[in-house]
C-alpha cells in the first residue's frame, strides 16, 4: 500500500508536471471508484489545475476550486504517460480505474492514469470542495511529518496501546502505514508489542527522531525514482517489512513474521525483542 513517502513523491510530481495545465477528457474505466455525484466528475474538465497535495496517505489535485481526492488503497498507483491514447478506454477488469488528459501550455497533452492491482477494487475518488468532506480526512490525525515531538509524545502517551497498533491509527498519527511502521519499530529497536505507556523520555525521543529520519529517506529514495512514471519498489529500501525469513541487515538474526487473516508484520527478534520470538497467530502475544 503506499504510504507518506510514495504518496508525498506523487504530489511532488504533478506539482512539477500538471501545475497550470487545463483538465481535458477524464475517462472512467471503473464506476466503482467514484465516491461522490455533486460536484460531478465532468465540474473538473476545462478547469485549471492549481495545486497538488498529500493528506496523510491521500493525495489531492485542486482544479477550478474543486479537489480530486484519490486514495490508492493497497494495490493502486498514478501513471504519468506524454502519450496516452486518444481513445477513450473501455470499462473492464484491467488495472485501470480512471484516466485524466491534460493540455499544458507548452502544447504537450499528457495524462496520468489511476491504476490498481489486483482483484480486490479498493481504489477510491472523490471529487470534494473542500478536502475534509472527505471523511477519512476529516478523522485524521497530525500528519507524521508535521507534528512537533512535544505533541507526538503526549498523543502516543494518551493511547497505551501497542506501538505497532498506534503507529498505524491514521487518527492518532496521519501517514504512516504497516511497512514503514515495521521500519520505524526495528530501526529505533522497540519490540512492535511494547506498550507506549511504558516507554521513558528518552527513547519516545529517539522513536520521534527515528520515525522522521526513516520517512524523509523514503521520501528523498521516492522522489528520486520519477514516481508517476515508475513505480519505485519500496521495498529494496525496506530492512524487515516483507523480508521474512531473511537476514537482519543490523544483527544478521532471522527476520520473522506475525500474521493475521488479511495482513502481517515484520520484525527481528534480536534487534527489538530481545531475542523472544512472538507468537504467529491471531491473538499474538510474546512467547515467554
Amino acid at each position: 500500500m503506499p504510504e507518506l513517502p510514495e504518496v508525498e513523491a506523487l504530489a511532488g510530481f504533478l506539482r512539477d508536471h500538471a501545475l497550470g495545465a487545463v483538465i481535458g477528457r477524464i475517462d472512467v474505466a471503473a464506476l466503482s471508484v467514484l465516491k461522490t455525484v455533486d460536484p460531478p466528475l465532468t465540474a473538473m474538465q476545462g478547469q485549471d489545475v492549481t495545486d497538488a497535495a498529500r493528506f496523510g496517505k491521500h493525495l489531492g489535485l485542486q482544479a477550478g476550486g474543486l479537489w480530486m481526492i484519490t486514495h490508492l488503497s493497497r494495490g493502486g498507483w498514478l501513471r504519468w504517460t506524454d502519450n496516452p491514447s486518444s481513445a477513450p478506454p473501455k470499462p473492464g477488469k484491467g488495472p485501470l480505474a480512471l484516466r485524466v488528459h491534460l493540455f499544458t501550455p507548452e502544447g504537450s497533452t499528457p495524462a496520468f492514469d489511476l491504476t490498481e492491482a489486483g482483484t480486490r477494487k479498493r481504489l477510491a475518488v472523490w471529487v470534494v470542495r473542500d478536502p475534509n468532506e472527505v471523511s477519512s480526512i476529516a478523522r485524521l490525525g497530525p500528519d507524521a511529518l508535521a507534528i512537533a515531538e512535544p505533541q507526538f509524545v503526549d498523543l502516543l502517551r494518551a493511547k497505551s496501546s501497542r506501538l505497532k497498533t498506534v503507529l498505524v491509527d491514521q487518527q492518532v498519527l496521519a501517514g504512516i502505514g504497516n511497512a514503514y511502521s515495521d521500519e520505524i519499530l526495528h530501526a529505533a529497536r522497540l519490540s512492535p508489542f511494547a506498550t507506549t505507556g511504558s516507554l521513558s523520555d528518552e527513547t519516545f525521543h529517539e522513536l520521534y527522531v527515528t520515525m522522521r529520519r526513516i520517512l524523509l529517506d523514503a521520501v528523498e529514495r521516492s522522489v528520486g525514482q520519477d514516481a508517476a512514471r515508475f513505480k519505485g519498489e519500496k521495498r529494496s529500501g525496506m530492512a524487515v517489512h516483507a523480508r521474512t525469513g531473511e537476514a537482519c541487515p543490523v544483527c544478521g538474526d532471522t527476520v520473522r513474521e506475525v500474521s493475521y487473516v488479511d495482513r502481517s508484520f515484520q520484525y527481528c527478534p534480536t534487534c527489538q525483542t530481545g531475542g523472544r520470538v512472538l507468537a504467529d497467530r491471531r491473538l499474538s502475544r510474546l512467547v515467554k
